[in-house]
């Protein structure tokens, strides 16, 4: 009997160390299927948007060179792929599975419709949800321990891929690119953005917290796509040095952000610490404003979110800066950075985002504590030292001196007078050191507690 698999494309769109893919060869013949969802498509910024149909042409590509296309259909996925399979004659759709809840809530309507046709395998994580576990069965909801074991699990196998045929149908076809994409698409390019990186990993734990430096992998977008496996980029990188093998921790935060989805998947909407939801936030809407739009005053805040409109991406550091400023001096709810921030990033990743804004915001499970507070101006100081990424993300502020560029309220007014531009620069919208003493007040009302004293707690 003639077999005929569909291997369902998500965020896995490469060939390479792809086991739902792999598997999907074994069989006689095969339909490569993307399914474009109307309603992630709403919910996903244009620059991602743009990115995805890049990687979609270049995985089309590929399968060209094997005799075979990449069908796009477009519609709601519980209603498309049984569709296609049950024009296909498909005998197994096989796909890695997701961890959100939409992803979850899905694939369960295509398994019930499929009625056990439906093969998942997990192939975007280093270890799947639910296999690095505390000796309670658990996973562990500080990362230092999850982390330990993570190192000590072994890494599983999957099938190998074979050659078969490869059905040459495109579908609606990929809408055109009408402008360049943040990268070039497709798992070759990925790869050598992994090759460049390897070139330069030793220097990352020196070069990392810099935003204007490239120190960073800027492996995220093709991790969040799967134009690269992350047991790919594991074993290229190593951890031969002490910055390989910090960043290889940052793969581990990778996959317990994610375990911890499965494992709570409120708290995309919740904060793990429950009390924590009874935070009354300010959600000034003027200032969430400002905020998006780079105008609050606090140069390396402004230059992150006129890097994140601008381009789709924020440098790691800025973003913690960025996140901590919106919660902690503006009092809004983490929940609007969230989102904010998952549909503007070119790499947007539910279980990524949440966990990093629960972390920033004090609420999650290993969060950072809920008294720490980044101070904007100490860490644009620490971390860009010659304003440089100031300079290229607010030019109105080109001209102003080091001396006052991470300040720049605090210059002579005859000094913002003659830094071209500067005066067009707004005051900040907040005063940190007032702001600080309201969300920690706010933050311990939620506890239960006694508002800290204004000189405790952190600030960084």
């Amino acid at each position: 009997m003639s077999t005929h698999a569909v291997a369902w494309f998500r965020r896995d769109l490469r060939l390479g160390d792809n086991p739902a893919w792999s598997s999907a060869t074994r069989a006689d013949s095969l339909t490569a299927l993307f399914v474009a969802e109307p309603s992630l498509m709403a919910a996903t910024g244009p620059i991602r948007r743009r990115q995805l149909f890049a990687h979609l042409e270049a995985l089309d590509s590929r399968l060209r060179r094997r005799g075979g296309r990449l069908r796009v259909r477009y519609g709601p996925a519980s209603e498309v792929v049984p569709a296609v399979a049950a024009e296909v004659g498909a005998t197994v759709v096989t796909v890695n599975a997701d961890v959100t809840p939409y992803a979850r809530r899905r694939d369960e309507a295509v398994g019930l419709a499929l009625d056990g046709k439906l093969e998942a395998w997990w192939g975007n994580y280093v270890h799947p949800p639910g296999s690095v576990r505390t000796a309670k069965g658990s996973t562990s909801l500080v990362f230092s321990p999850f982390f330990s074991a993570w190192m000590a699990t072994p890494l599983g196998s999957g099938p190998r891929p074979r050659a078969t045929r490869i059905d040459g149908d495109p579908g609606d076809g990929i809408p055109q690119l009408l402008s360049t994409p943040f990268h070039p698409g497709g798992e070759r390019a990925a790869n050598n953005r992994l090759a460049a990186f390897a070139d330069r990993a030793d220097a990352y734990v020196r070069t990392r917290d810099l935003p204007a430096v490239n120190g960073t992998s800027e492996l995220s977008s093709d991790l969040h796509f799967g134009t690269l496996s992350p047991r790919r980029v594991l074993d290229t990188i190593g951890t031969s040095s002490a910055s390989r093998a910090a960043f290889v921790r940052q793969l581990a935060w990778r996959d317990w952000f994610a375990h911890l989805m499965v494992e709570k998947p409120e708290s995309i909407t919740h904060a793990w610490r429950p009390e924590l939801d009874a935070i009354a936030w300010e959600n000034d809407p003027a200032e969430i404003t400002a905020w998006m739009e780079g105008r609050t005053g606090y140069p390396i805040v402004d230059a992150g979110m006129r890097q994140l409109r601008s381009t789709g991406f924020m440098h790691n550091r800025v973003r913690m800066i960025a996140a901590s400023f919106l919660v902690k001096d503006l009092l809004v709810d983490w929940r609007i950075g969230e989102r904010w921030f998952r549909r503007q990033l070119v790499d947007g990743d539910v279980a990524q985002n949440v966990g990093n804004w629960q972390w920033v915001a004090g609420t999650g499970p290993d969060a950072a504590p809920y008294f720490r507070v980044f101070n904007p101006v100490l860490q644009s100081k620490k971390f860009d030292q010659e304003g440089a990424y100031i300079r290229h993300y607010v030019p109105e502020l080109t001209h102003m001196p080091l001396r006052w560029i991470h300040e720049p309220w605090s210059a002579p007014l005859s000094v913002r007078e003659s830094a071209a531009g500067s005066v067009d620069y707004p005051p900040p919208i907040v005063d940190h050191a007032a702001a600080r003493r309201r969300a920690l007040a706010a933050y311990a009302k939620a506890r239960g507690g006694t508002p800290m004293h204004a000189d405790a707690g952190m600030t960084t």
